[in-house]
């Protein structure tokens, strides 16, 4: 092993014990069901806005969505940032202070399922059941998504196998999920945010400096893509360049579309509810805005830039080695374009420093994954064992059950990140629509219209998800669209027809639901 590498290591080994730490200091705090899934809605605005976006902004961010850029795919990278970036403000404009509001006055509820079974008064549980299936099955694959992040990232530094950093990536994020909690979340995701951040500012700005300012950088990327476009740099290289230069308005829609998905984030909307009051809601809308903006910049520039950047260096990604022949330049194979923030962390510093902003890519990743884990089992412990199995449970059997929970589902998610092949920017996108398309109508008509009723939210959910699912493996057409523009559009339509053919004549939910609306701000 060399200096270099045993500098970057030293590195994360010591960013890894600062994540266990924060896990076994939070532990000492979680004494009820509510400290270990919400933190007894006790979070300020900052950690409650860092914590959304780092969980929000998972290793998609830092290498599914630069490495897109990469292949010439800026354009569905900007639509897709676009869209993300009004969802996210609108998510925090017109769904964080009802929500936490409501999810109080209706039973003071905890987790996503929870709240919706209260919300639309479910006796019958079937919400409850087809939400946490729903959740556990799209969160599976969501996880699945940060193991690969680790995996791709552990074989980039260290030349690790791939399994190897499979391993590494689970212990760690299951560790401190495990005995922090929801605390242990947010407080982690606020250090990983502000890392992620801090490594995109300064990298934007020396990668444009080292290419000669931005007229001298655009040159030098145009370049690139030309070369790219004619064959170059290899037949795959080739098909990648031509197919994201091919970017039609259907294709704009779809990734505008992902607006939609922050109104039924699971992971996400429970921030809302966590944080400590209503009028710091405003606060963390500010800065969780601000710093999506910035983020979203950098992507770009190191994603675009980094063509430029990297084959100044003598490295190409995203290219069959045995279809480019260049002299002095390093061909990294297909697939390797989303390492490109990795690769240029490693050119651009010196190796601790590589080392420190590399975590990055591990924060994001465990950021994302820590609170799908702890959404996931929250849903198990809380909805369906104390909900239907066991209703009596004590706080410390609820809280061993999803424990266990988190185990089995980071386990499940292991083993479908085992291919080495796995997109991480295909698997977020599938799970993304999941949710946005499922529960983000519900979660919406439950805030803001009255008569809506268990059955129509069980309908609404469940055609919501099935179309997911069918939409997204069925291609051609109409079927290219999106995924969760037709899920949401049908989910939405559903649930309307059903509650009204279904009469709300709820008084006790009708007369909640009013107390709710005139809760104080």
């Amino acid at each position: 092993m060399t200096s270099q590498m045993i500098a970057q290591l030293i590195a994360f080994i010591l960013y890894l014990a600062l994540m266990v730490f924060v896990g076994i200091r939070s532990a000492k705090k979680n004494n009820s069901a509510s400290d270990f899934f919400l933190g007894g809605r006790k979070m300020g605005p900052w950690v409650t806005a860092l914590s959304a976006e780092a969980s929000d902004s998972s290793a998609w961010l830092l290498m599914g969505l630069p490495g897109l850029c990469y292949l010439g795919g800026f354009k569905e990278t900007f639509w897709t940032a676009i869209g993300l970036i009004a969802g996210t403000y609108l998510a925090w404009l017109i769904i964080a202070k009802p929500l936490r509001k409501c999810s109080i006055a209706f039973n003071d509820s905890i987790t996503i399922p929870e709240f919706l079974t209260n919300r639309f008064h479910d006796k019958s549980h079937i919400l409850s059941i087809v939400s946490v299936l729903f959740i556990v099955f799209f969160f599976t694959i969501y996880t699945a998504s940060g193991f690969v992040a680790c995996a791709k990232l552990f074989r980039s530094v260290f030349g690790l196998n791939w399994n190897v950093g499979l391993i590494i990536g689970f212990v760690i994020i299951l560790s401190y999920t495990i005995m922090g909690g929801y605390r242990a979340v947010c407080t982690t995701d606020f250090i990983q945010g502000t890392l992620i951040f801090t490594s995109f500012v300064f990298s934007a700005v020396i990668i444009i400096i080292s290419l000669g300012g931005i007229g001298n950088a655009v040159d030098q990327v145009q370049n690139f893509t030309t070369k790219a476009l004619n064959g170059e740099y290899g037949e795959a290289m080739l098909k990648s360049f031509t197919a994201n230069k091919s970017f039609s308005p259907m294709s704009a829609i779809s990734a505008f579309a992902w607006c939609l998905g922050y109104f039924g984030m699971p992971h996400i909307i429970v921030r809302f509810m966590g944080c400590r009051s209503n009028k710091e809601i405003k606060t963390a809308r500010r800065v969780g805005i601000i710093w999506m903006i910035i983020a979203y910049i950098g992507t770009f520039i190191i994603g675009t830039l980094g063509t430029a950047y990297l084959m100044n260096h003598g490295i190409l990604l995203g290219a069959k080695p045995e279809e480019v022949l260049i002299e002095g330049v390093k061909v990294l194979g297909s697939g390797t374009q989303e390492a490109v923030f990795s690769e240029t962390m490693l050119k651009m510093y010196p190796a601790f420093i590589a080392g420190i902003f590399l975590c990055a890519i591990l924060a994001a990743s465990m950021s994302t994954a820590d609170s799908q884990l702890l959404s996931a089992s929250s849903a198990i412990g809380q909805d369906i064992f104390k909900g239907l199995i066991k209703k009596d449970a004590s706080d410390k059997t609820v809280l061993l059950v999803s424990r266990i929970s988190v185990f089995v589902i980071a386990l499940i998610g292991l083993l479908l990140a085992l291919n080495p092949d796995s997109s991480i920017f295909g698997l977020v996108s599938y799970a993304w629509a999941g949710f946005g398309g499922t529960f983000g109508p519900l979660i919406i008509l439950a805030l803001y219209w009255k008569k809506g009723t268990a059955k129509g939210a069980i309908a609404g959910l469940i055609c919501g998800g099935v179309t997911v699912v069918a939409w997204h493996n069925l291609h051609g057409g109409l079927f290219d669209v999106y995924e969760i523009l037709p899920a949401f559009i049908i989910c939405l339509i559903v649930t309307v027809v059903v509650s009204l053919l279904d009469k709300n004549k709820d008084a006790e939910m009708l007369a909640t639901y009013d107390s709710y609306k005139a809760m104080e701000d």
